[in-house]
């Protein structure tokens, strides 16, 4: 990846170096950066996490310095009271519409959600909606709205006497033309489509307000999606020799996510706010992930959070904002098991649903990286490239919910040509006539048929993906014990209870 250094854009490298400059004095005078050790998403769409109270001793053995959280919720704000760690509390996506057409429901919710934790509860930011700008579907509803709501959340907190939270608001690197690796970082720059309409007055908000740009920025999207261009050991801040020079500013970068972060730093300096500080909402690596994708693994998500930690412990900045201290936010506390989409979604925690580690961490980045134990092997840093089935989980299989099972064969035989014809009664795969056979059935039937273009082998946490051939019919190993009833798809199918 080493490039030789080309002749500098001196317009643009000017424009961004007096941008870094007020940076690098500010960094000088003790700018905010939050409290020792990385913060924390605390996310809580799981079963059976451990309570608020068990969450906050777990975040201190872990050396968080900071939580984030998605939503106001009584019960964790009260947890979080007298531990002095920065809050970061979310007005959710839905409302921001209600909030930009009207001051007094931006102060009802600042009275609800905020007034009754505060100060007690040291929150720190109040982030008006979570990705917003990458939901197209409420891109006429409320993406214009956002700005006036926040301009109405930071009136509540003026006419309140509230000066020490400030506001903002959480964005993918998709809000970037190109994506999430725009290389080189000289050339980002935000999406017409939001560029002028959206971004440019919220980039002039949070100027005014000394607030942060919030980026949600990923280098295992970046890495898995270029593995065979981008090293490996570049995305987990181990590039040892390995380099990227930038030809448009001829700056070094020796890891990946200073380049996401120089991207949106370039991109906000090209609409006239070089100024606005960098804040990192979410970052992080999945420590699990599905068949058909790659090195979501224990080993490489505890090797990223670990250097991720060790190195802002020294407040590095990045090569465009040398020095320049930013929050940052590890996704997540825990493995949220009823989270949709691709397996990763499911596996970013640092510790599993039942309170015990997924590994060790110390995200003060205090602790020498020699000091961990060995971690297991990484298996699936490379593409597997046998074949794929999409099966009823053995958990689901085990604690049979009829009403969902119901519901997911109904759907899944309802989409495409045929997806269930084989396990009606009489064909080839009626037999066996249990639910867990003819749910794996219409699982894997749907899923084969529509995986290209997006579907997920997940059914509200009732799937799971082997490379172990099902066979005959996806027929399953478990001994079951059968009651016959009959589905909405109109069939006979069969309630199965496993035998423990």
């Amino acid at each position: 990846m080493a490039a030789a250094q080309p002749p500098r854009a001196l317009p643009l490298l000017l424009l961004l170096l007096c941008a870094a400059f007020s940076f690098h004095v500010e960094a000088a005078h003790g700018a905010s950066g939050g409290a020792h050790g990385l913060g924390v998403n605390y996310g809580r769409v799981a079963d059976d996490i451990p309570s608020p109270r068990r969450s906050v001793e777990l975040l201190r053995a872990a050396g968080a310095g900071s939580v984030k959280i998605y939503d106001a919720n009584p019960g964790v704000l009260r947890a979080l009271a007298g531990t002095r760690w920065p809050v970061s509390i979310m007005v959710p996506n839905e409302i921001i519409p209600d909030i930009a057409a009207s001051p007094a429901a931006a102060d009802r919710w600042v009275a609800d959600n905020l007034v009754p934790y505060y100060p007690a509860t040291r929150v720190k930011f109040l982030l008006v909606g979570n990705e917003i700008l990458s939901d197209y579907s409420i891109a006429n509803s409320t993406w214009a709205r956002l700005v006036p709501a926040m301009e109405n959340i930071h009136l509540s907190l003026r006419k309140r006497g509230i000066s020490s939270v400030k506001i903002g608001t959480t964005l993918a690197m998709d809000a970037l033309a190109d994506g999430a690796f725009p290389r080189p970082p000289s050339a980002a720059a935000f999406r017409p489509d939001i560029a002028g309409s959206v971004v440019r007055p919220l980039l002039h908000f949070l100027n005014g307000t000394n607030s942060y740009y919030f980026v949600d920025a990923y280098p295992y999207f970046v890495w898995a999606g270029n593995n065979l261009t981008v090293p490996l050991d570049y995305a987990l801040f181990q590039g040892g020799r390995t380099r990227y020079v930038d030809p448009g500013t001829g700056l070094t970068y020796t890891n990946l996510l200073d380049e996401m972060l120089d991207a949106v730093a370039i991109a906000m300096a090209k609409l006239g706010y070089g100024g606005v500080k960098l804040a990192v909402a979410e970052t992080g690596w999945p420590n699990g992930c599905d068949y058909d994708q790659i090195g979501g693994n224990v080993h490489n998500a505890a090797i990223y959070n670990r250097n991720l930690a060790a190195r802002m412990a020294k407040n590095p900045g990045t090569p465009l904002r040398p020095g320049a201290k930013m929050p940052v936010f590890v996704f997540s506390l825990y493995n949220e098991d009823l989270k949709g989409g691709p397996g990763t979604e499911r596996h970013w925690g640092l510790y599993y649903a039942n309170g015990t580690a997924v590994y060790e961490v110390d995200l003060t980045g205090r602790r020498p990286l020699c000091s961990y134990p060995p971690l297991p092997a990484p298996e699936n840093n490379t593409p597997y490239k046998g074949p794929i089935w999409c099966v009823m989980s053995p958990a689901a299989s085990k604690k049979l919910n009829e009403t969902a099972v119901g519901n997911a064969l109904s759907y899944a035989c309802g989409q495409g040509n045929g997806t269930c014809d084989a396990i009606q009664p009489g064909k080839k795969c009626y037999l066996p006539n249990t639910t867990v056979a003819h749910a794996s059935y219409a699982f894997n039937s749907y899923w084969q048929q529509f995986r290209r273009t997006g579907a997920t082998c997940y059914f509200n946490n009732l799937a799971e993906q082997t490379i172990k051939d099902p066979s005959k019919c996806l027929q399953t190993p478990y001994v079951l014990k059968v009651q016959s009833i009959s589905f909405l798809f109109g069939h006979a199918v069969s309630i199965c209870n496993s035998f423990n």
